[in-house]
């Protein structure tokens, strides 16, 4: 065992053989050999010797502890289910065992089983945690029910009894078991009962979270619509704590709701189970005016009271009745707001949820008097007034912030915008200062003065103005270098070089993100939607690795945190895990990763080492089989990652996340259909008897046929949808989604390609079974579409042609959609090989017969049919069209190798010395990564070109 923990696995295997040389029946030292043999990779050899000693049904801890290793190792949980359920019936009394296997039944989520063996638990030893691990069972069981009335109808209500027999024999013991009691009697509705639960005896258990008690009651009393006690259980609670903004909310919706209702108090008892209440917009003003007026005598500084009086007058315009209540201008309590609070960095997120109360004829008052209260220090004439100290920073930050979101930057034009980055990036460096002391790991606080310059300069290379994404990027990494951790510089970094097509810089600044857990899911579309499509394979290769290993061992990760709740009794906490591991495996995220790794590995494996035959069965792919969750893809994409100070109308909306996913969608279901329809290709490729149509139903080749076309109409009909999508020419904000590369692959072609080359299958297919005689219409057809794929390859070529950068007028201009071009020529080259040795392995078969046919009769003049011609040609052109691709990218490699980018004259005034080093570097760091692709773009074709060189019938 001790060989096995420090990864020893040959000795381990060793030292079992020796044991059970002397000791043939020692079970545990068979298992252990089978741990060792499973981890150097013989998984049968291993299955075998654990299944030698599971059949006698072992029940020594040693073994079953080790068997228990093995198959979770082996990805087999269900077997350690069976371990157990043998041990149980062998020793009936064991508690431990008992236990074992209910935590195996959980693992597989055997829910029914659960509820048996938590029973069978508890009569052996009647201690309360069993009796509820059985109950959670059936809850289990009620939210995993198709059938949502059979849950309501049966399961629920069973669970309820047990409780309440509990609750009757005053056995209640812990918080949790209260916790359980409250979510049955939610999930059936019964919020009555549930509030009598928590308000009772049972309640007072409710201990480990602050205001859990609070917190629930208030949860029924909403659904209960029971306004009077809302009200009054957050006016108490604010009187507690006036900081507590959740509060605020339920306080001003009850309020106005019993206003709505025109409730009034009733004249002798209390107003509420909870006490007063307030039902009048005057209450409610004096209230909050009480709640300040309680502040300003406090030790602490409280944001709540302040923001609810603005909150008050933003409900109140709402109803179109602020006028007579006094409470102020908003823009002067904002105003007073800032004064007080400016120099956290939380002041402008606070005000930002009330901009919209400004009339925008005062948003430039409104900042410069703002500006003026603020302690800047110019050192001469025309000089920048500059803070003096952090607090100042942070005033005058906030105040640029506000100037972003109200619009004013983006009504300026050219000639302002580049004075306000000038001065921006002068007081982020001035703010460095401040920084000296500042930790690697921390920020400095004058970061968000290089990101707005940044939005700024992003506003004009939109806008046409080239030479402003260059200063973007070089702001961005010098700003990096001062403050190495600021995930907003590596984020928007990863974004400009994607967008200008550089993969190289990426993998890097996404790697130091160290993006943890679920964030695989939420930002790795970031790093994932451009792995492939810029011609890095490797590290495309990579990238889709390090997602799917986080969606595989969440898998595993979620049945222990499920067992863990069990153990502790955290049962809220179950379903939520469950809805977790939901909301993973139907990630659409996670089905794009899965679609395009298996599309990369083909295009990097078949054909080279292995045929595509191989990888396919290695990948256990069938065109028959669809295993992406349609009906349930979750888009958990964070597309609010990037900071934006945008206003409203400019910021990414609810709409755009809709066409996005809309767009991700139809994207996902072509890639998956042409993965489908490839992996079809090899099921065909059976030689049939010709004319002998009784046999191939029999083979079930001529099945494999339908699903072919049955395919590639689902593929037509998405590409249509694909098209008219499209066709709204949608614009997301250049900091929200990023495009789908949909329209990329219909407009330069390869579409059209690859669409054609699956209908030459069918083609194909029909000579295959009618053989060569009457067959010169089909031939012709498989004539035609040959040297019409030539034509459109030559096309989509075409579109790769030019410079990946060119220098116009100082300025580098880069054309990433050539690369993304090149991308899809390789790939829809890969798929007409994949065709074409499909084509070859039909007629190879029908020549050699005819060449025994020409020797028996001893004529030379047996005609070739004219299929052999057609697609001699086609393999002589495509050979001829791939070599001069490979020319044209050992050109396009030369080139770059050639450029000399330090020699753009950086003319430009607007660069300092420490700017010129950073645009070096910039500029050298998209070069190379150009260069990279085009390398490996290279090499993938060379070995494309090997394939089609055999291709000779």
């Amino acid at each position: 065992a001790d060989y096995l923990d420090n990864g020893n696995n040959k000795m381990a295997i060793q030292q079992a053989d020796k044991l059970l040389k002397k000791h043939k029946d020692l079970h545990c030292a068979k298992v252990l050999k089978a741990i060792g043999l499973q981890r150097t990779g013989k998984q049968d050899e291993a299955y075998a010797l654990a299944q030698e000693v599971a059949a006698l049904e072992p029940t020594d801890d040693n073994s079953l502890q080790a068997l228990t290793i093995l198959y979770r190792e082996m990805h087999r949980p269900e077997l350690v289910t069976k371990l157990y359920e043998a041990a149980v019936k062998k020793v009936p009394n064991s508690e431990e065992y008992h236990s074992h296997l209910f935590m195996a039944y959980a693992r597989v989520g055997e829910y029914k089983k659960m509820q048996q063996a938590g029973m069978a638990l508890y009569k052996i030893v009647p201690k309360n945690p069993y009796y509820f691990w059985s109950v959670m069972s059936l809850i289990m069981q009620s939210i995993s029910a198709q059938d949502e009335n059979l849950s309501k109808t049966m399961f629920l209500p069973l669970a309820e009894r047990m409780v309440e027999k509990m609750v009757k024999e005053d056995k209640i013991e812990a918080e949790a078991e209260v916790e359980l009691y409250y979510m049955i009697l939610e999930r059936l509705e019964k919020y009555k009962e549930a509030l009598d639960v928590v308000r009772g005896k049972l309640g007072e258990k409710l201990t480990s979270e602050l205001q859990s008690r609070e917190n629930k009651c208030m949860a029924m009393y909403k659904k209960l619509h029971r306004w009077p006690e809302c009200n009054a259980l957050a006016r108490r609670l604010l009187l507690k704590n006036s900081d507590d903004w959740q509060f605020y909310i339920t306080y001003f919706d009850s309020v106005f709701q019993l206003i709505d209702e025109s409730w009034t108090p009733p004249a002798e008892e209390e107003h509420s189970l909870e006490g007063e209440v307030h039902c009048s917009i005057e209450q409610a003003v004096s209230f909050i005016e009480e709640r300040i007026a309680e502040e300003s005598k406090s030790s602490r500084p409280l944001r709540g009271p302040y923001l609810a009086k603005l909150e008050l007058i933003r409900r109140l315009r709402h109803r179109g009745c602020n006028d007579e209540y006094k409470l102020g201008d908003p823009e002067e309590l904002m105003f007073q707001y800032f004064k007080k609070f400016g120099d956290k960095p939380c002041c402008f997120t606070d005000l930002k949820v009330f901009v919209d109360l400004l009339p925008p004829s005062q948003y430039t008052k409104f900042i410069r008097q703002l500006l003026d209260v603020i302690p800047l220090a110019a050192a001469a004439e025309n000089e920048v007034a500059l803070p003096g100290d952090i607090k100042a920073l942070q005033q005058h930050l906030c105040v640029v912030q506000l100037s972003r979101l109200l619009g004013i930057y983006h009504a300026m034009e050219k000639k302002q915008k580049l004075a306000v980055v000038r001065e921006l990036m002068l007081r982020y460096r001035h703010g460095l200062e401040f920084g000296k002391s500042c930790l690697k790991t921390e920020l400095q606080f004058s970061d968000y003065y290089c990101l707005l310059a940044v939005h700024l300069l992003l506003d004009l290379w939109l806008e046409g103005e080239e030479a402003a994404v260059w200063q973007c990027l070089t702001l961005l990494e010098e700003g990096l270098s001062h403050s190495p951790s600021n995930a907003q510089f590596k984020l928007l970094l990863i974004r400009i070089y994607c967008r200008l097509g550089a993969f190289e810089p990426v993998s890097e600044l996404y790697s130091s993100l160290d993006a943890k857990h679920i964030q695989h899911d939420t930002i790795g579309y970031l790093l994932t939607r451009y792995a492939g499509s810029l011609g890095h394979y490797a590290a495309a290769s990579q990238s889709c690795n390090f997602a799917l290993r986080f969606f595989h061992s969440n898998q595993k990760d979620t049945s222990e945190y499920i067992i863990q709740a069990y153990k502790y009794g955290a049962f809220e906490k179950i379903p939520e895990f469950i809805a977790f591991r939901n909301r993973l495996n139907s990630s659409l995220h996670f089905a794009q990763v899965r679609t395009e790794r298996m599309l990369l590995d083909l295009l990097l494996e078949a054909n080279i080492s292995t045929s595509l035959e191989e990888s396919i069965k290695s990948m256990s792919l069938s065109p028959e089989e669809d295993d992406i969750p349609w009906k349930d893809l979750r888009d958990n994409r964070d597309l609010t990652v990037l900071f934006s100070w945008d206003p409203k109308d400019r910021d990414i909306s609810e709409e755009h996340r809709k066409l996005s996913l809309e767009e991700e969608t139809l994207w996902l279901r072509i890639r998956s259909l042409t993965l489908r329809l490839v992996s079809g290709l090899p099921t065909l490729g059976h030689t049939i008897q010709p004319k002998n149509s009784e046999k191939t139903a029999e083979n079930g080749v001529s099945s494999k046929i339908d699903t072919i076309r049955a395919l590639l109409q689902q593929l037509e009909a998405a590409v249509d949808s694909g098209k008219k999508f499209l066709e709204q020419k949608i614009q997301y904000p250049v900091l929200g989604p990023p495009p789908t590369r949909m329209a990329g692959f219909f407009s330069n072609g390869s579409c059209q390609c690859q669409t054609s080359l699956f209908y030459l299958v069918s083609d194909i297919y029909e000579l295959d079974t009618n053989g060569l005689e009457d067959s010169a219409e089909i031939q012709e057809r498989i004539g035609n579409s040959l040297k019409s794929l030539v034509e459109r390859l030559t096309d989509l070529f075409n579109k790769c042609k030019g410079d990946l950068i060119e220098v116009r007028d100082g300025t580098l201009k880069t054309h990433p959609n050539l690369l993304e071009n090149l991308v899809f020529f390789v790939e829809t080259i890969s798929i007409a090989l994949w065709v074409s040795s499909y084509c070859d392995s039909v007629l190879r078969p029908f020549k050699s017969n005819l060449q025994k046919k020409k020797k028996k009769k001893k004529e030379s003049s047996v005609a070739m049919p004219p299929v052999f011609t057609h697609f001699l040609d086609y393999v002589t052109e495509l050979q001829t069209l791939t070599s001069n691709v490979i020319d044209h990218i050992k050109g396009l490699e030369i080139i770059l190798t050639a450029l000399k980018l330090e020699e753009l004259s950086l003319k430009d005034t607007l660069l300092l010395q420490e700017e010129k080093k950073f645009t070096k570097t910039v500029q050298g760091k998209v070069q190379s990564s150009y260069h990279h692709s085009v390398q490996e773009i290279g090499e993938l074709l060379k070995k494309r070109l090997d394939t089609i060189k055999k291709l000779k019938i």
